[in-house]
């Protein structure tokens, strides 16, 4: 969304939160709409618990009404990122004792094979730091 259409989004955006409810009410959701805010791209939409994508489909429903915009113009919602990660010690920095190192491929294609990240989506690449200057070992910081 450009940044002139969410000003006028958030301008009233009281009177939003209330249609949005009803809304929301009218598909018999229990999400409700806490507040609306901007930044410089995006309108945030907070809402008092996980919304479904039926829930996203009406309230981008009611957005793209109310901006008479077409659908280019507002990107897709989507819910929030983590503010999670996953630190992974133990890793050797070097792979088969040679001097090639671990790279950002060969920890994404572990986890993307691991039946423990099947529903974990990354939400940067994963950081590898050498545990010291004289270690052979890794850590992985993986923000999920």
């Amino acid at each position: 969304m450009n940044n002139d259409l969410g000003k006028r989004f958030v301008k009233d955006a009281a009177n939003h939160v209330t249609n949005i409810n009803c809304s929301l009410k009218s598909i018999k959701s229990n999400v409700c709409a806490n507040f609306i805010r901007a930044d410089d791209k995006d309108v945030i939409i907070s809402t008092n618990s996980i919304t479904s994508n039926s829930d996203l489909q009406k309230i981008e429903k009611y957005v793209k009404n109310l901006l008479q915009t077409s659908d280019n113009s507002i990107t897709t919602p989507r819910l929030p990122q983590s503010k999670s990660y996953l630190k992974i010690v133990g890793i050797p920095y070097y792979i088969n004792k040679s001097n090639t190192r671990i790279s950002l491929e060969d920890i994404e294609r572990t986890l993307k094979n691991s039946h423990i990240f099947n529903n974990i989506v990354l939400t940067s690449k994963p950081r590898i730091i050498k545990v010291s200057h004289k270690s052979n070992m890794a850590i992985i910081w993986i923000d999920i």
